[in-house]
């Protein structure tokens, strides 16, 4: 018999029970997956806004997720990553880290290498 209880899922399909299974899923939904305050398109706050403008200047597509949508995603990927800050950076499933780590990789020429490794594209940025 299946449970019919009082589970609720928000926009992005997140059940309010089990949301360990349903950050790992996105985590692992893509090749690189950005936990953030606010989309790509409209960070609100600057250190989500900092990660965004390093992938879109590596030319490495991502998928950002918002967890202002959900306070169960917000508090679930900090206990997921044992990491008390957003955004959060995941690479092939693999956590990365938070604004200041991409930051460093991406200045001492890092980021562009771990993505290389992880088999990661890279659009060509001399296109466009």
């Amino acid at each position: 018999m299946k449970h019919a209880g009082p589970h609720s899922a928000d926009q992005n399909g997140f059940e309010t029970m089990g949301i360990r299974e349903d950050i790992d899923a996105i985590v692992k939904s893509g090749d690189v997956v950005l936990f953030m305050k606010g989309t790509p398109q409209f960070p609100q706050c600057g250190f989500s806004g900092q990660v965004v403008q390093i992938l879109d200047h590596v030319g490495v597509p991502f998928k950002g997720v918002n967890v202002l949508e959900n306070d169960a995603v917000r508090q679930g990927i900090k206990d997921y990553a044992n990491w008390p800050t957003i955004p959060q950076l995941y690479i092939k499933g693999e956590f990365v880290g938070g604004c200041d780590i991409v930051r460093e990789m991406f200045q001492a020429g890092e980021l562009t290498t771990f993505l290389e490794e992880k088999g990661v594209a890279i659009r060509d940025r001399a296109i466009g």
